[in-house]
């Protein structure tokens, strides 16, 4: 029977893919998932550090394909509070804005994310990837990064999948509680402004919202005119009425929606507090509950953190191809055409809550899994910026000042049904089935969000007072509104049965794979209009300056204004997409003559997507889906079909293993990458935007890696690998009138190529009471990649390493376990080589980020069975991020140095 699934969405996506349901007849509905098996629990004789590694070390060496696994202990030693800063600890990954990783140097777009095995939306704005800081590393029983391609994994595969396996219901009743603090020595003062009462929890309580009266206004005067200027407003009531209302009282009703907008957004400059946090886990198990049998069980954990950063930030243009670095200084322009100084708070809360409910019988295993992910940013910044060429510059009497206060909601729910099963029926004994159905949906919203861009008056190199007046132009007063919701919908089932021969042992398996994901994103721009003649005196000292966001907090003030409030809609700034994976996977796992295994199997993936991009006309979606036309989805659809293989060769000894593996993959342009719509990435700065022509990647994998376990429990491995990638997406950099602007499209050909080695070793069993441990990894490689002669545009390397690719990735741990288990210490270093932030223009070179040295200490004390006391030092060099080009700083950012102590306590 053919079945069509429906999205739960809007008319107009369901429009989208009903068109597709022409196109493509769907399949029957199943759904894959990776056999994660649970890493079984080990009792450790020795160390912790030796018994956490052995069960980890022994998933890893049955691993079929080339993986390396992290488990809970060795997150917990390293004192990593989410899976971003945990899984910088594996060979070859990076992070990357404390929210991304890159897989061997790669991307963060050749880097997947799925959780349980199940892919879930990203409730970032800017990137396709989630932002593993949004997992906090309580619920974590292990991390698993498969760098070779495996037939049950999904095709999109590049540097490597990342697989988040959750915590299940715990063998006995647990109880535990944590409370911690820390101190950044960049925090003792930032800016803050008056919010809602209900920051607290990450949400907004409607203080920055935009105002139904606001939105009511948009339904009945834009009319397809983008515009609530008078002129519109009067015209529009005066057809309306029958008669001509008059220009007072047109501006009288667009003042009436100034005011209803939020305008209290004045900054305060005060001491911050110091972070904390709360966590607590709480599950226990059932046996013969109710006289049923089997176990029943459940796992709840919730965690709450309230966070500070203060930051101060540079970033500049280059006046020339030949400044020099020791003639640059921040504070003149003998290098730089513009500089911008910037000082930065920002306040997270991050609310996690997550259930997991477990029943386990005879060879069936049943999960149910909610979880409610919550991380809110709370933005307050104050930028000065210098051009002198446009006489901005203390020296020319002006600076240009910003002020911006920003509210970000990211929440991300997840629903999850699990189970496995060994069958002992008959004919389908020794068969086994395990599936999963997620169900998800990433939420972004930013509530309100306010730029005020003004003048500051210098006299004598002195600050005088800030101002505006209308013959400035621009967006003095900018508002912003964002609403993006991601609803992933993905389900399959493995089945696989072992058959036994004299030589041999041969597996086969197979399953599908569903995926269907809806993606809307909606954002408004408004800001004030005033008179060529309008001036505004706005503050008379540096202190009184900061409260230029709430100028118009008074109506009085408003009324007295010439001032005009207009409803800014670009070309294109709004997007529905839409996207829909079938897959079907066979493999096979051979084991024969006791040494040899070959892996391997072929994989089916049908996929079909679709990104409109539209400016929104009004807020009625009825409206609006009656203007897209079939042609027009279609000309923004993309529709392919193919088949994706993989071979694995191993052969095993008892101290040690060689591996070879081949997987033919593909990297797909994201939903946002093909819309045509403008977004600041928060990367690099630049305003960057969409393809709608952008084609699918096309990567060749090959693997070697040679493992070596030594009784002793000490064990290394050396790898290389090598990718070839055909057609790569790239962001590619253009400039006009002095503006930059990121593209995506098509090079032409890239590889990527390199060597890793991984090392855990006992340096000394018996010295000041305890053991000594070594453990690190190394990564050294490079890459190219090759620009079309047709796509050069501004660019000017046509050769170049991938951006975001780093030569040389090295973690490396020295690690203290005394011999009593009431003390534990890691010294922990981390560094990646320079990276490729963005591709230069006219004649400069690219914009190089720069290694970033970081050296951590975590020491854990426990003093009875049940009870922790922890101790970090993180970013003890104190290094920032900077970025240079030709040689000469363009961007830094300041890097705080962290002290936190944690306690906690197991009933």
């Amino acid at each position: 029977m053919k079945h069509q699934k429906q999205f739960k969405t809007n008319l107009i996506t369901l429009s989208l893919l009903s068109l597709f349901s022409s196109f493509h007849s769907f399949a029957e509905q199943a759904q894959e998932i990776i056999n994660d098996e649970a890493i079984e629990e080990v009792v450790a004789t020795g160390t912790r550090l030796k018994g956490s590694a052995s069960a980890v070390i022994d998933e890893r060496k049955n691993q079929a394909f080339v993986a390396d696994i992290m488990g809970a202990e060795q997150i917990s030693r390293t004192g990593d509070s989410d899976a971003a800063s945990a899984l910088r600890r594996v060979t070859g990954l990076s992070l990357v804005n404390d929210k991304f990783i890159y897989v061997r140097g790669l991307g963060e777009r050749y880097s997947s994310v799925r959780l349980n095995g199940a892919i879930v939306p990203s409730p970032d704005l800017t990137r396709n990837v989630i932002p593993l800081d949004i997992f906090p590393s309580s619920i974590i029983e292990s991390l698993a990064v498969q760098k070779a391609y495996s037939p049950n994994m999904p095709a999109a595969f590049g540097g490597g999948d990342v697989n988040i396996r959750t915590k299940s219901i715990p063998s006995d009743t647990l109880f535990k509680v944590e409370i911690g603090a820390s101190y950044k020595d960049t925090n003792d003062e930032g800016y803050t402004y008056n919010g809602g009462s209900d920051d607290w929890l990450g949400q907004d309580d409607g203080t920055r919202a935009l105002p139904n009266s606001v939105k009511t206004a948009l339904n009945t005067y834009i009319n397809g005119l983008s515009d609530i200027s008078y002129r519109n407003i009067r015209d529009v009531e005066s057809k309306r009425t029958g008669a001509d209302i008059g220009q007072a009282a047109a501006i009288d009703l667009n003042k009436s929606l100034a005011k209803a907008l939020p305008r209290d957004f004045g900054l305060e400059k005060e001491s911050l507090n110091p972070d904390a946090g709360i966590k607590a886990v709480y599950g226990d198990r059932f046996d013969n509950l109710f006289g049923l049998d089997g176990s029943f069980g459940f796992l709840a954990s919730v965690a709450y953190e309230n966070e500070w950063s203060n930051a101060e930030k540079f970033s500049a243009v280059l006046s020339s191809v030949d400044a020099s670095e020791s003639a640059c200084s921040q504070d003149d322009f003998t290098c730089y055409s513009a500089t911008e100084k910037e000082v930065s708070t920002k306040h997270n809360i991050k609310l996690n809550s997550s259930l997991n409910l477990g029943y386990k019988i005879q060879g069936h295993d049943l999960t149910a899994t909610y979880m409610m992910l919550r991380d809110t940013e709370d933005e307050a910044s104050v930028a000065l910026y210098q051009e002198p060429s446009k006489s901005l510059s203390i020296d020319a009497g002006q600076l240009q000042r910003s002020h911006l206060t920003s509210f970000e909601e990211r929440e991300l729910e997840i629903l999850q049904l699990r189970g496995t099963h060994n069958l002992e029926w008959g004919f389908l004994q020794g068969v086994g089935v395990d599936w999963q159905y997620t169900d998800s949906t990433a939420t972004t919203s930013i509530p309100g969000e306010l730029k005020v861009t003004v003048r500051d008056e210098y006299l004598d190199g002195k600050y005088k007072r800030t101002f505006y007046n209308g013959s400035l132009g621009g967006n003095p007063y900018l508002y912003r509104f964002v609403e993006l919701e991601d609803d992933v919908e993905n389900w399959g089932v493995n089945v696989n049965k072992v058959f036994y021969f004299d030589n041999a042992e041969v597996e086969i398996a197979g399953g599908g794979y569903f995926v269907e994901k809806t993606r809307d994103y909606r954002t408004d721009f408004f800001n004030y209009r005033f008179s060529q003649t309008q001036a505004l005196e706005l503050a008379q000292s540096e202190d009184e300056a900061l409260s230029i966001g709430s100028f118009f907090a008074n109506d009085s003030v408003i009324d007295s204004t010439d001032v005009e409030l207009l409803f800014q809609e670009p070309t294109a700034d709004d997007y529905l997409a839409a996207q829909m994976i079938d897959a079907y996977y066979g493999s096979f796992d051979i084991t024969f003559a006791q040494d040899w295994r070959l892996s391997g199997g072929v994989r089916y993936e049908d996929f079909r997507q679709v990104a409109l991009a539209f400016s929104r006309s009004a807020f009625n979606p009825a409206l609006l889906a009656d203007k897209l036309s079939a042609d027009a989805i279609e000309q923004a659809s993309v529709m392919e079909d193919d088949y994706f293989t993989s071979l694995s060769m191993t052969y095993s000894q008892e101290a040690y293993q060689i591996r070879f593996g081949y997987g033919s993959t593909v990297v797909r342009p994201d939903l946002r990458e093909l819309s045509p719509v403008q977004f600041q990435d928060p990367l690099t700065g630049y305003r960057t935007l969409g393809n709608p022509f952008l084609e699918s990647s096309a990567l060749d994998n090959f693997d070697a890696r040679i493992e070596f376990y030594m009784d002793n429990g000490d064990n290394y491995s050396v790898g290389a690998f090598y990718k070839d990638i055909d057609k790569p997406i790239e962001a590619l950099l253009t400039e006009s009138d002095g503006r930059f602007t990121l593209q995506f499209d098509n090079a032409d050909t890239a590889y990527v190529y390199g060597i890793e080695a991984e090392w855990l070793t006992e340096l000394h069993s018996d010295f000041l009471g305890g053991a000594f441990f070594t453990s690190g990894n190394l990564t050294l490689s490079d890459s190219e990649v090759e620009i079309a002669q047709e796509q050069r545009g501004d660019l000017t390397n046509l050769k170049r390493r991938m951006t975001g690719h780093s030569k040389y990735v090295a973690n490396l741990q020295l690690n203290y376990d005394s011999h009593d288990g009431m003390h534990q210490a890691s010294v922990i270093y981390n560094v990646f080589g320079d990276r490729i932030l963005a591709a230069g223009v006219n004649n400069f070179d690219d914009a190089y980020e720069q290694p970033l040295n970081s050296l951590d200490m975590v020491y854990s004390y426990y003093p009875t069975f049940n009870t922790t006391l922890t101790f970090k030092v993180k970013n003890m060099l104190g290094q920032n991020f900077e970025v240079n080009q030709n040689d000469v700083l363009i961007r830094s950012q300041e890097t705080p140095r962290e002290l936190s102590l944690s306690f906690s306590y197991e009933f």
